[in-house]
């Protein structure tokens, strides 16, 4: 399947997880500060490993970064 994962296609396996793409990303999934969005909808964190993704979502993860001017 394909989706569009931070404004850019990606291959995924058909029965992969928002908790696969976050890995896929490097993030551990069990870790605070990341946040994911499917078609503008943000899924809770504990739904991860169970809400598959549909061929064609649109997903934006997104990371807490500290800091600023």
């Amino acid at each position: 399947m394909t989706i569009v994962l931070n404004g850019e296609p990606a291959d995924l396996a058909p029965d992969a997880t928002v908790a696969d793409v976050v890995t896929s990303l490097g993030h551990d999934p069990s870790l605070p500060g990341v946040a994911v969005a499917i078609d503008g909808v943000v899924v809770r964190r504990v739904d991860w490993p169970r809400t598959p993704l549909a061929d064609g979502a649109v997903v934006e993860v997104l990371t807490a970064v500290q800091g600023g001017c």
